[in-house]
């Protein structure tokens, strides 16, 4: 599912969400996974992945090739000998299609040079930071608001099978990303991504720049600054804006937040608003805390509201445990 950023209408041959407005970010997701092992039992787990570029007659256009292989193999034997066993493989499930993405991801490095391919950020998205900074809930009701924006800009406004390089050095970071449109009957959504981290005084200050384009949606830039504080605060600020290809009228994106931890505590506060050609069309905050009881078991509380333009005022909460194993 594409990822919450900008969209457009008026393009019926791209296939983005419905409107230039943030959508909520649904990528987040929390999982609750129980192993238990037993003895004489064995788990073995292996893996093939392939990278690179495919094209011919046979496609529409050339588009990225991806593709992952892991299959699960259990043996185990009873008290009285008898031997059982089963495994499965995950790529027979139809998951992870070799032009598509399924949610896998790869990468390549060698030195400062990194190729990141697969369900994986633009540039864009990657030299940005998020304002939800500490805590967590199990609903992501923090991250569902109105007013939250994930910085995904247009990712995800074709397949969501990207490919992104990276160098970095001194402590900066610059990128380049291409999503395919696999029907070859648009141009890609190029990003462009800088990002630098350096250490003030016992802080770590980050600044991101970032840039995405496709000729039918338009011309996304964006700016975020952060700094967390050896003391266990942290702040966040994003500001991003579209330039539409159709209609005259920009459309920004506004986010700041704020966290605190403190031994086994997290909270976490997020505020965002987005505006049509200066109005404002939606806004929201969330709240999420977060309380490690150890061994792996953690409570977690959230919290969300959305202010919509023409819309009652929503909210939603969540309260519960999370176990990791």
């Amino acid at each position: 599912m594409p990822a919450a950023g900008w969209v457009v209408l008026g393009h019926p041959e791209i296939t983005p969400p419905s409107n230039f407005y943030q959508l909520p970010d649904t990528t987040a997701s929390t999982a609750l996974v129980a192993t238990a092992g037993i003895a004489a039992a064995e788990v073995k787990i292996s893996g093939y992945a392939e990278i690179g570029v495919i094209g011919g007659d046979i496609y529409e256009t050339d588009q990225w090739h991806t593709d992952i292989d892991v299959t699960f193999s259990m043996t185990g034997e009873s008290d009285g000998g008898l031997a059982f066993g089963a495994s499965v493989d995950l790529d027979e499930n139809g998951a992870f299609g070799n032009t598509t993405q399924g949610g896998e991801t790869y990468f390549l490095s060698y030195g400062a040079l990194r190729l990141d391919m697969g369900d994986t950020d633009g540039a864009f998205d990657a030299a940005m930071r998020e304002v939800n900074l500490a805590g967590a809930s199990i609903a992501d009701d923090e991250t569902e608001h109105a007013g939250f924006n994930g910085n995904s800009g247009l990712d995800g406004t074709f397949d969501g099978q990207i490919a992104r390089v990276s160098y970095s050095a001194a402590g900066f970071t610059a990128g380049l990303s291409a999503e395919i449109d696999d029907s070859g009957d648009a141009d890609p959504v190029w990003g462009l991504g800088l990002r630098y981290t350096t250490d003030l005084g016992g802080a770590a200050v980050g600044i991101g720049l970032g840039y995405q384009t496709q000729e039918d949606i338009g011309d996304l830039v964006g700016l975020s600054l952060d700094a967390t504080m050896a003391n266990g605060f942290s702040a966040a600020i994003n500001y991003s804006e579209l330039d539409p290809e159709v209609g005259d009228d920009n459309v920004t994106h506004l986010g700041l937040g704020v966290g605190y931890t403190m031994n086994a505590l997290s909270v976490g506060v997020n505020y965002g608003v987005n505006e049509v050609d200066g109005d404002e069309v939606s806004s929201g905050f969330g709240l999420a805390a977060t309380y490690d009881l150890g061994g792996g078991l953690a409570a977690h509380l959230g919290y969300g509201n959305s202010d919509v333009d023409g819309a009652d005022d929503s909210d939603r909460y969540s309260l519960g445990l999370s176990m990791s194993f």
